[in-house]
């Protein structure tokens, strides 16, 4: 270790040498805080999740018939069916799956129509194949939604991965708070157009009921009246027709209850070719209905026809009307398609609202609020799902962060009486950061699809905290001790605490990495263990090459030879 001595000393008695570890200290730190707004290195919750299933959710627009629902859907399987890692496919047709870790949030139990489906996919085990579920997903979407989603028009078929953390109802969820029900849909619809034409989003959709265009047959009282029958007459055909209705009963000795006769029309029967007037009035003629004079009267000349809009779900939270916009990411980050749209929306709304954000750093610091510039109405637009989730954690690890460091602080302002030497310390262990960034940037260059700093990242950044803290306290304690109890000077004092720390604080360095290898390839866990195998590299240079320079500049470490309390402690320091 003598030849590390003096390299070190050699440093710390020319200036030029000096003045270049700290000018490249200081230059890789500003290129690590540079890679985040350069987007060089991103930043996400948590990273894309393999598993052995995920979903399909066609949602076809309201009004459709199961019938187009089924071919939209046999269309999604007939592509699925032709992956070799596929086991097995079920299809839930005009229902919701049963509830899953996904479904829970996402309102999958309250599906009941006609124009929704839900496929669920299971794959050969994660162990045993090299395409992950997230990258199969990322292959297959936009070939299912090419071929697929033009069957019926604006139909939007959305892949449904199990969380790898919190479950949300999508990566990101915008809510439009507002008092008219038509403006917030109006609204909901512009936002849908925003982020439709951001990059990196895609499964872009409105939460709710589509409007459309259907018939609602009002009875004639009068015609009724003259023609000798009666209106429940009326509405028995129309659901024996088209819905289907019981007309008897059966008795079985086998069987403790009567069995119930169901009739309906067929299929070819009750369908209609087209949604045209003349084609559904020309239905209604179809059938007739018998007086009590047993005449034929057809149901056409009993009730008139009149297209209305349907009557949409009206969705209510915290006690205000809302509706939401759902968008997932695509092998992206939440919060950067977040800040482009948000000002997209920012520029496009201020042609017809005043558009202000939410100050300060609040929860919905996000948030834009909007008031009608002629009406003066105002609406709301929340900002909510994973993004909200990965802000929100991002926010609270960074102020465990701060406060790791004031509380480390504080006990080495308390321990060494000295705001320099703790300033020291802290500085030193703050700049292992600038192994964290490098190590994801590497990792993310060795890796095939994008390695983000995620939330366990940040885990791994604060447990460095307190080994960069440890590493700096051996050499000032170490340099403290061999200049006051044996009179050396001041810089041959740090030369010899650095040379001979170096090994315990290497072997230290050694185990954490070794510890923490097996965690780099864990798909969740593996930014906590890039975290601590590169920042703790960063934190042994910093150490053993930044830490001797601050301490030989500080008038702090200007220590005075004088006695040891104790013969103990002198052979210590030997």
């Amino acid at each position: 270790m003598k030849k590390f001595e003096n390299f070190v000393y050699e440093i710390l008695n020319t200036p030029k040498k000096k003045k270049m570890v700290l000018l490249l200290t200081a230059l890789a730190f500003v290129l690590a805080i540079l890679m985040f707004p350069t987007k060089i290195v991103l930043a996400k919750m948590l990273p894309g999740k393999s598993d052995n299933t995920f979903s399909l959710y066609v949602d076809a627009p309201s009004g459709t018939s199961i019938e187009q629902t089924n071919k939209i859907s046999q269309c999604a399987i007939d592509i699925l069916k032709k992956e070799k890692e596929v086991l097995n496919i079920e299809l839930f047709l005009g229902q919701g799956i049963p509830l899953d870790y996904a479904g829970l949030v996402k309102g999958s139990g309250m599906k009941q129509s006609e124009n929704v489906a839900e496929i669920s996919v299971n794959l050969t085990d994660k162990h045993e194949r090299d395409e992950p579920s997230y990258l199969m997903i990322h292959r297959l979407r936009p070939i299912i939604q090419k071929e697929c989603g033009n069957i019926v028009k604006n139909t939007s078929i959305k892949f449904i991965e199990q969380p790898a953390g919190p479950p949300t109802m999508a990566s990101i969820v915008v809510e439009v708070y507002g008092n008219d029900n038509k403006k917030i849909r109006n609204i909901s619809n512009e936002v849908v157009n925003i982020l439709s034409h951001t990059e990196g989003l895609v499964d872009v959709d409105i939460v709710g009921d589509k409007i459309y265009q259907k018939y609602q047959l009002i009875p004639d009282k009068e015609k009724i009246a003259k023609s000798g029958v009666s209106v429940e007459q009326l509405n028995n055909i129309l659901y024996l027709a088209f819905e289907g209705m019981v007309v008897g009963q059966k008795n079985n000795q086998d069987y403790s209850d009567q069995i119930p006769i169901f009739l309906s029309l067929d299929k070819d029967s009750k369908s209609i070719a087209s949604s045209s007037e003349d084609e559904v009035m020309s239905k209604l003629s179809s059938l007739n209905l018998m007086n009590q004079m047993g005449m034929q009267i057809p149901v056409s000349e009993l009730v008139t026809l009149k297209k209305v809009e349907n009557n949409p779900v009206i969705m209510h939270k915290d006690l205000n009307k809302m509706m939401n916009v759902v968008a997932e990411t695509d092998m992206v980050s939440q919060v950067y398609p977040l800040l482009d749209a948000r000002d997209k929306m920012i520029e496009y709304f201020s042609k017809q609202y005043e558009v202000t954000k939410v100050p300060g750093m609040s929860t919905y610091m996000f948030d834009l609020n909007l008031k009608d510039k002629k009406t003066g109405e105002e609406y709301l637009l929340r900002w909510d799902g994973e993004m909200k989730v990965t802000l929100d954690t991002f926010r609270d690890l960074g102020g465990a962060f701060i406060a790791a460091l004031v509380l480390i602080f504080l006990l080495l302002v308390i321990y060494y009486k000295s705001f320099a030497l703790s300033g020291i310390v802290l500085l030193g262990s703050f700049l292992s950061i600038i192994g964290v960034v490098f190590g994801h940037l590497v990792a993310d260059i060795v890796t095939t699809d994008t390695f983000f700093l995620t939330a366990t990242s940040l885990i791994g950044f604060i447990a460095l905290m307190g080994i960069s803290s440890r590493n700096s306290l051996l050499l000032i304690d170490f340099a403290k001790s061999l200049m006051v109890c044996h009179g050396i000077p001041k810089r041959r004092a740090i030369a010899i605490a650095a040379a001979t720390r170096a090994k315990p604080i290497a072997l230290t360095a050694i185990a954490i990495i070794l510890g923490s290898a097996l965690l780099a390839s864990d798909p969740i866990f593996g930014g906590l263990g890039v975290a601590l195998i590169s920042g703790t590299v960063a934190a042994v240079f910093v150490s053993l090459l930044f830490i001797p320079i601050l301490m030989d500049n500080s008038k702090a470490m200007d220590f005075k030879p004088e006695a040891c309390e104790t013969e103990e402690n002198i052979s210590i320091t030997k």
